[in-house]
């Protein structure tokens, strides 16, 4: 009896360093990310830049089955932008049998007269051949090339194919004129009014840009302000330091974007076999030498208001991630350090639920050793007091961050408290705990090669009132 006693308090013991171990790890990536530094497009910058130095900006607007008072929204935040009006256009790109869209749109331009209309055909429409000439000039384009997929024409029904289509078809009409910037955003994103600019000043020192994103319906509902949490940790404290000064690979989030048309022609454009292009196509510009900038001032955004919608969203960024991060880095010609590097960038999300299990492991631990009540040695008592103190002073960071960036979209300060409130440390470690199923699904969805149909996030117009009100207020 006493062998079997031993023998399971031997396995408790392996299990606590097991799992704390593995939790300094995961917070210790936090922290490594933290001491990257950052290449922000600054105020003074925007500030800088004369009408002279403004190059023409195309910003592509793919939309599936949304609301006209969604794109109404948008369309009122675009018409507020400080940018000079001949030199950059707004092109909406609905597929053409998406009749409903293409009638909201056709009726919104009578209200936006700067919105244009392109309707993405069949991929068996003459006009696809701008594409198929532009993926046979260039190996980058090595989903072309090789692979089962290779000069496969039957692209898949999502977001990826109608901005392939728009965006080649669009610089086939400025072959021999001038190089322009692309831009692209979401139905519901609303971007500050000096996004153009922020976008003409970055790209004086960077090749990339990306702006960041905030919720504006923060506190909706439980599930708004968790799936808020997400782009309040990740977009607006994490991101900005894959920048780095060139030295990690990084993602893009998949709006608010800036590219080169030149670049995106000669690096192949954007892959269209994989769930989301967002994390590839970074990582392909990284992997050629283009240098990222982050834009401080985000884009506003709609963020869904129930479990199952956010669940829906998610599942597709891990299946895009797994995807991304597999046989593409070999295409691409990343070194194994750089694929181990990439790599980093996806562990905060597969290592979020350590916290829920590392935690209460930790707590338990501490109280046992300090209370003299358990048999935990002297020396295993540095894991939980270490890992606790990296917690702590993460979620610190984290609600500081939360904090300033919240005024962006909230009403009051009391609306900043109850968010903050809302996103407790017992909050988050059961959202964290939640965020389980859609890795589990978004790995199940990598595996049987799915996720190639565009499944929209649906958007309710939850920020109308924000805008109006912040545009009312200027």
């Amino acid at each position: 009896m006493d062998m079997i006693s031993i023998s399971g308090q031997y396995a408790l013991l392996t299990l606590f360093f097991v799992v704390q171990i593995a939790y300094s790890l995961s917070l210790g990536l936090n922290f490594f990310f933290a001491s990257l530094p950052t290449n922000m497009v600054t105020q003074a910058d925007i500030d800088a830049v004369t009408e002279d130095e403004c190059p023409f900006i195309v910003l592509f607007y793919p939309v599936l089955r949304e609301l006209e008072g969604t794109m109404r929204t948008t369309f009122t935040s675009l018409s507020q932008l400080r940018y000079p009006k001949h030199r950059y256009k707004v092109v909406a790109i609905p597929n053409e049998n998406d009749y409903e869209t293409v009638a909201s749109l056709r009726r919104l331009k009578q209200e936006f007269s700067f919105l244009e209309i392109v309707e993405v055909p069949p991929t068996t429409h003459p006009s696809w051949q701008a594409v198929w000439d532009g993926w046979d000039s260039t190996r980058k384009a090595y989903w072309w090339h090789e692979g089962h997929r290779a000069y496969n024409r039957d692209l898949p029904p999502k977001k990826t194919r109608q901005l392939v289509y728009a965006f080649y078809n669009v610089a086939k009409k400025f072959e021999g004129r001038e190089d322009f910037l692309v831009n692209y955003i979401d139905a519901d994103s609303c971007p500050p009014a000096d996004h153009f600019l922020a976008g003409a000043a970055g790209m004086k020192k960077y090749d990339v840009l990306q702006a960041q994103n905030i919720a504006g319906n923060l506190n909706e509902s439980m599930a708004a302000t968790w799936h808020a949490a997400d782009h309040m940790s990740w977009d607006g404290l994490t991101y900005p330091h894959l920048t780095a000064n060139g030295r990690q690979p990084y993602w893009v989030l998949g709006k608010g974007l800036f590219f080169r048309a030149s670049d995106l022609i000669e690096l192949g454009g954007f892959h269209p076999w994989i769930t989301i292009e967002d994390p590839e196509v970074g990582m392909r510009f990284w992997t050629n030498g283009r240098k990222l900038g982050v834009i401080e001032n985000p884009l506003i955004e709609e963020v869904p208001s129930t479990l199952m919608h956010g669940i829906t969203q998610r599942k597709r960024w891990v299946c895009g991630f797994f995807q991304s991060l597999t046989s593409p880095l070999t295409s691409m010609g990343m070194t194994r350090w750089q694929k181990f590097r990439a790599w980093l960038n996806f562990l905060p999300c597969l290592s979020m639920s350590i916290n829920t299990i590392g935690i209460p492991i930790g707590i338990w631990a501490m109280w046992q050793y300090f209370s003299g009540q358990g048999n935990l040695p002297a020396e295993a008592a540095i894991f939980p007091i270490l890992n606790l103190s990296m917690f702590s002073l993460l979620l610190l960071r984290l609600y500081i961050s939360v904090w300033t960036r919240s005024k962006l979209v909230a009403e009051s300060v009391w609306t900043r408290v109850w968010y903050l409130v809302r996103i407790n440390p017992v909050s988050l470690m059961v959202w964290w705990l939640i965020w389980l199923i859609p890795l589990y699904i978004g790995l199940r969805m990598y595996i049987k090669d799915q996720g190639l149909v565009w499944e929209r996030t649906v958007k309710t117009n939850a920020n109308e009132d924000l805008i109006m009100t912040q545009i009312a207020a200027e």
